[in-house]
């Protein structure tokens, strides 16, 4: 026979469920009213409560303004300057003057070497002891001024002006060689008498435009008519001369002669009419 207290004990193990059943029942009921009374719409209930849910995706994104496309300004290359044609006294001075003659040409007793007035191949005095002088002065008269100049290429042979033609041909093309090197025959070089001029420890402006934006280039444009040379192809006179600027380039024509064409600042083709 069960005892009263085992009896009480089972009563209280069953009087959560008993309390937990009622209250889910009285959940049930209630929901099931209201949505009655919402007339089963379930959406219209759940809004009533106050509850959504709609998820983001639900949520209307405002829509960006479709940005109309803007045209983008035509990219124009800039064109390439050409220079014009030079004529026949200038780079194409070869034309017509392409056979090397048995005698150099003088004109006033000044021995020419250009494009017009080439030399025999047989020509070569070596380089004239007079130019040398006048170097030797003038780089003596600069070092007072600070300046160290050194001659850094002069005589040249037909033999060795045929090499370094052909080289530079060979890098850049002959159209191109021939606006700063000299053909074989052509060379002023050839003559002993061209001296190319530059500043010791400034190898880096050595047979270089820049010679003439240096100092020391600047001094020897200003001075070297002085002890006789001329800067054989200035600036702005390669339709004349047939070659590029080279301010490192001088010819020596002795003293006579270089303060007239200095001062006149013209070249040697002008001065002569050649």
């Amino acid at each position: 026979m069960k005892s009263r207290y085992s009896m009480l004990q089972k009563k209280k193990r069953k009087w959560p469920y008993i309390v937990s059943g009622s209250i889910l029942g009285v959940l049930i009921v209630a929901v099931v009213g209201w949505i009655w009374w919402n007339d089963w719409d379930i959406d219209k209930s759940i809004a009533a409560l106050g509850i959504s849910l709609k998820t983001e995706e639900s949520v209307p994104v405002e829509e960006k303004p479709v940005e109309e496309p803007v045209e983008e300004e035509p990219v124009v290359e800039t064109p390439t300057v050409v220079e014009p044609e030079v004529d026949m006294s200038g780079a194409k001075g070869y034309v017509g003057n392409e056979t090397l003659p048995a005698e150099p040409t003088y004109v006033e007793g000044i021995l020419i070497a250009s494009k017009k007035y080439p030399l025999p191949s047989t020509y070569a005095p070596g380089e004239s002891k007079e130019a040398r002088a006048a170097f030797e002065e003038m780089a003596a008269e600069a070092k007072l001024s600070g300046y160290e100049l050194v001659a850094f290429s002069t005589y040249r042979s037909f033999e060795y002006q045929t090499t370094l033609y052909e080289k530079y041909v060979s890098n850049d093309g002959q159209e191109a060689a021939d606006r700063y090197s000299a053909r074989p025959g052509y060379s002023e070089h050839q003559t002993g008498l061209a001296f190319d001029i530059g500043e010791k420890h400034f190898e880096q402006h050595f047979a270089r435009e820049s010679f003439g934006e240096t100092e020391a280039g600047k001094w020897v444009a200003a001075n070297a008519y002085k002890y006789g040379f001329i800067m054989r192809y200035p600036n702005g006179k390669e339709k004349i001369t047939g070659y590029m600027y080279e301010p490192w380039h001088f010819r020596y024509v002795g003293k006579e002669l270089a303060p007239k064409v200095f001062e006149a600042g013209i070249t040697l083709e002008e001065y002569f009419n050649l």
